[in-house]
């Protein structure tokens, strides 16, 4: 039994994993701990709180002392950090949360996970770190990091710290890169949740600039199956890109979405570009499908579908989360536990 930190696990991306794991395997012992902000949702969770192999704990990565007591208390042979701000809007409009969430929350852990000697640490970054790209060529983990907002400049910066932690302290880690992830639970600010729910209550979309920006996408079950590998089976200071090699530009996918729901086009809107818009991110996964035979499962066209026939179905979800009474609700619920 391996007793596993995962931080950040109420979000998107690390609610999908708890939800994996603990659904595939019962030899992990996972502690989530979350914060619980605007982007962390419980309700992600439903129907493992009681799993013997699952506690949660609400609290932030950057209060050293709660970090202290939860290494002394589980022993974690494992750290998994996802906890992250990650949304580029909201760091090009205040940058300082970023900062705090992104580079001195994983310093905290590091810290931690250094001294309490933790068997291995996964840094779960992005693609963002290096740029953008032309239109050829493909992001490998050698290109150099060129971190173009202050989202993906902090998630660089705790990149960075991390390896300088294996290569300083000896400390086991591992950062792994990914291309965008789209599902279900992912919070509706991000471009597919949003352009669907817009989409269901006739809204106009809008789409950043000409809407020929193009991304690498990954179904969110595919990144965290890569995940488990890289953590257990990947070799010790490496990095690892995580991609689907799935490009598409944010029209298409506006396009796809509104033929699945059957949508008049009419509704797109264009809009002023985001400031320091990256291009292109495209994803050389080589390395990860080489060494430690993974490759995706899921192709855009089906798993699109899927998510969305998942909001679909989950509307009392993401109303509630729209209409702000979420943050309220569950503050409730974790105070009279």
């Amino acid at each position: 039994m391996k007793t596993v930190l995962v931080t950040g696990g109420a979000g998107f991306i690390g609610s999908n994993f708890i939800n994996h794991i603990l659904s595939e395997r019962d030899d992990w012992f996972i502690v989530n701990l979350d914060k619980l902000t605007y982007a962390g949702n419980l309700e992600n969770l439903k129907g493992i709180e009681e799993n013997k192999n699952y506690a949660f704990v609400k609290g932030d990565i950057i209060n050293g002392e709660l970090i202290d007591f939860l290494f002394t208390k589980y022993s974690f042979n494992y750290v998994i950090n996802f906890a992250a701000e990650s949304h580029v809007d909201r760091s090009i409009l205040g940058s300082e949360v970023f900062f705090q969430s992104n580079v001195i929350g994983t310093n905290v852990l590091l810290e931690a996970a250094r001294r309490f000697e933790v068997e291995r640490f996964l840094q779960i970054s992005t693609d963002e770190v290096y740029g953008s790209l032309g239109a050829e060529g493909l992001f490998t983990e050698t290109t150099p990091i060129a971190p173009n907002s202050p989202y993906s400049s902090s998630k660089a910066a705790a990149d960075l710290m991390a390896l300088s932690f294996h290569h300083t302290y000896g400390l086991p880690v591992l950062v792994t890169r990914c291309s965008n992830n789209y599902g279900s639970y992912q919070f509706p600010e991000k471009l597919i949740p949003l352009m669907i729910i817009n989409a269901l209550n006739d809204k106009k979309l809008p789409i950043y600039g000409d809407g020929l920006n193009v991304r690498d996408w990954i179904y969110v079950i595919d990144h965290n199956r890569a995940v488990e590998k890289v953590l257990e089976n990947g070799r010790i200071g490496e990095v690892y890109n995580i991609g689907a090699e799935q490009e598409m530009t944010n029209i298409q996918i506006v396009k796809l979405i509104l033929k699945h729901l059957g949508k008049s086009e009419d509704l797109i809107e264009f809009v002023k570009d985001r400031l320091g818009h990256d291009r292109r991110y495209a994803i050389d996964a080589a390395k990860i499908k080489t060494e430690l035979n993974w490759k995706p499962e899921f192709v855009f066209e089906e798993a699109i579908e899927r998510t969305i026939d998942w909001y679909l179905q989950n509307k009392e979800w993401w109303e509630r989360i729209i209409s702000g009474e979420y943050a309220k609700y569950y503050a409730e619920q974790y105070l009279t536990r």
